[in-house]
């Protein structure tokens, strides 16, 4: 189930957005990123009487680039010129259309933005500040940036976001449509009972016909209101499905074999197969439960981890490569992780082992979730930094499991305010561009 965005979604776009697209023009960036025209520079446009030069297109452009690298088909150098022109037309307007109504971004918003850029990236916010100057970026520049996107959201969330309306009819259309793709993409689920009659290997044609006519007696007595567990635990040469009474349990169908499946196709619950032939011998079938879901599915997770929280006698980067270490160790097998977690993790899951259970998404904090989401199970992460400390993160394994009425509703929800504020955003930024007085100068180069 992909992540919904909440309406506030820019902002925290702004705020966990990875440093390359901040790193991305660094000689660009080492001036201002305001309208600060130096010798070489020249004036592209001006929006209600504000310029916009040539560097600030190329530091836009370049910031574009970065965030489209990893698209299979990234737009070209001019569409991306064209496309940062745009860009810095329609945030002049809306900065504009912001200070006309009073938005102001305050100082201590602008450094809860960048501690979330810095705990998004794994860094501490000294090291932030050594990065940005190591990349010639000016961290007062940087500030200015952060201030801009922060207004902007704040103006769409005034503007468009909160005035967004989700309709009790639009979130039944909503359920009915995922519910209707999510029914061609999972299967059903079948609860079988099976008794076997086994087949040995070179059997004669006579001793088939005389386990062929056992297994047509079998099936008789289940049609006829015998106790399928008991036939199972008499009859089933499939020891430990005749002691659980020939129950094979629920499990997706792909997880049955074809001929099982064609056998029950159209049996109703709790009728008989009649018996089937394969190379382990005869199977007589009981349709015990199909299910089909009728709630989404959502995927869940189940994860461990060691916390270790940075202190006066431990720093982070001691707890880091103290992490790393043992992490190695996991790995090669020198050590069990549950041991260790019961040993060193600093938080109540340590007595479990650091067994967090069985999680859905949004249960954890974005940049942990993050981390854990981007592993197979019983892969083990590098160490993590999130605001509570430094993580190691095991996942255990995966499950999809159906949703309550009221996550599905939530979602659904979530789903369709974000659809329409971007659509009604679309709709108000154009109106808002056509309303500014627009000159265009000399094209960007």
């Amino acid at each position: 189930m992909n992540k919904l965005l909440s309406p506030s979604h820019l902002a925290w776009l702004t705020c966990a957005l990875s440093l390359a697209s901040w790193l991305a023009a660094p000689a660009a960036w080492s001036q201002s990123s305001s309208t600060a025209i130096r010798q070489a520079d020249f004036i592209v446009a001006v929006v209600n009487s504000e310029p916009i030069t040539n560097r600030d297109v190329q530091v836009m452009r370049e910031r574009l680039r970065a965030q489209s690298a990893a698209d299979a088909n990234p737009p070209d150098s001019n569409t991306l010129t064209q496309l940062a022109l745009d860009r810095l037309i329609n945030e002049k307007a809306q900065l504009q259309q912001a200070k006309d109504v009073g938005i102001r971004i305050d100082n201590e918003a602008i450094e809860q933005a960048e501690l979330n850029i810095a705990n998004n990236n794994q860094l501490t916010l000294p090291v932030l500040y050594e990065r940005l100057k190591q990349d010639g970026i000016e961290v007062r520049a940087f500030r200015e940036q952060l201030r801009t996107e922060l207004t902007l959201s704040r103006l769409r969330e005034r503007e468009v976001d909160n005035r967004v309306r989700v309709s009790e009819q639009d979130i039944e259309a909503f359920l009915r449509e995922q519910l209707k793709a999510q029914a061609v993409q999972v299967p059903p689920q079948l609860n079988l009972a099976m008794v076997l009659i086994a087949v040995p290997e070179n059997s004669t044609e006579q001793e088939v016909q005389v386990l062929a006519a056992r297994a047509a007696e079998v099936t008789q007595r289940a049609r006829g209101g015998e106790s399928f567990a008991d036939l199972a635990k008499s009859f089933s040469a499939a020891n430990d499905n005749g002691n659980n009474g020939g129950v094979m349990g629920l499990r997706p169908t792909d997880r049955y074999p074809d001929l099982f499946l064609k056998a029950t196709r159209d049996l109703k619950e709790g009728e008989v197969s009649a018996p089937v032939r394969s190379a382990a011998g005869f199977h007589i079938l009981k349709l015990i439960e199909r299910v089909q879901f009728n709630n989404l599915l959502v995927t869940q997770t189940r994860a461990r981890h060691i916390l270790l929280r940075p202190s006066a006698q431990m720093s982070q980067a001691q707890a880091i490569a103290r992490l790393n270490d043992v992490r190695q160790d996991v790995v090669s097998g020198k050590a069990d992780f549950a041991v260790l977690a019961q040993e060193m993790s600093q938080d109540g899951s340590a007595k479990q082992g650091g067994d967090l259970g069985w999680a859905k998404p949004g249960m954890f904090v974005p940049e942990f979730e993050q981390v854990m989401n981007s592993l197979r199970p019983r892969e083990v992460a590098e160490p993590l930094v999130s605001r509570f400390g430094v993580h190691l993160i095991e996942v255990l394994e995966r499950r999809n499991s159906p949703m309550s009425d009221e996550e599905q509703r939530t979602l659904a929800t979530n789903a369709l305010r974000a659809q329409k504020a971007d659509e009604a955003y679309e709709t108000w930024a154009q109106d808002v561009r056509g309303r500014a007085y627009v000159e265009l100068r000399e094209p960007p180069q």
